[in-house]
């Protein structure tokens, strides 16, 4: 008898070991990865930082966040200010009237400069919805892949984008995105993020921006595709004069 206890020990040490551990939710790998990122920094923090000679600044007002693009001309400083409750626009600190059609363009775009530069946080947002794909490598690195597609309700005008988010297994920092787009004619574009920094605990990246050199790609092999050599870049993303204030 004193022989068994032994024996049924090892094996349940082996069978413990041997237990196939359980695959984290893409809930759980975002998580991580926006903890990874600067966190809840982002929401008591205000960021500020210039991007092809403009100066974009994210901030709070009565706990709403503020998303603004500043253009400075010879004798002009433009505001563009994007809110909940729309868009607006400043010349000199005088509100300018500007078409509505005018006025959604502008607001997606300035949505879509300071989306890019906070990720990942913003893969938290309620109109998200997040597929964890498996696993797949690039570059000889392998990858948590997740699918992102948005509710219609809150999603915005591009509610209908397709994106991808590749985050690393161990630091679950994510280095690589893409998106099928379908506004303007539709397309896909990948990214590849580079110079990473932490600039009072937030993380920034620049990114490489590539497109299939051929059309008609599925966006779910892109990966595969910008692995065999068969993007083309065309252009980097890069971002100076980063700057955290306290709110």
């Amino acid at each position: 008898m004193q022989r068994i206890f032994p024996l049924l020990f090892v094996l349940l040490s082996i069978a413990c070991k041997e237990t196939p551990q359980e695959p984290p939710t893409a809930q759980e790998i975002v998580d991580k990865s926006i903890v990874a990122s600067g966190g809840a920094r982002y929401n008591d923090h205000s960021t500020s930082f210039h991007f092809r000679d403009k100066e974009y600044v994210s901030r709070n007002e009565n706990g709403k966040r503020v998303f603004e693009r500043i253009s400075r001309l010879d004798s002009a400083t433009i505001t563009d200010v994007k809110k909940d409750a729309g868009f607006e626009r400043y010349m000199n600190d005088s509100l300018v009237a500007v078409p509505d059609s005018m006025a959604v363009r502008y607001a997606n775009s300035i949505n879509s400069v300071h989306y890019f530069v906070r990720l990942p946080f913003g893969l938290n947002d309620g109109a998200v919805n997040k597929e964890l794909l498996g696993k797949e490598s690039i570059a000889g690195k392998e990858y948590y892949k997740i699918k992102v597609t948005f509710d219609q309700q809150g999603g915005g005008d591009d509610f209908e984008d397709i994106y991808l988010y590749w985050f690393d297994t161990e630091s679950f920092k994510p280095d690589y995105l893409a998106y099928d787009f379908q506004v303007e004619g539709g397309g896909q574009r990948f990214r590849k993020a580079y110079n990473e920094r932490y600039v009072d605990s937030i993380r920034f990246v620049d990114y490489e921006n590539y497109k299939p050199k051929t059309e008609g790609s599925d966006i779910l092999e892109i990966g595969q595709l910008y692995d065999k050599g068969e993007l083309e870049l065309l252009s980097k993303i890069e971002i100076t004069d980063i700057e955290v204030r306290n709110d």
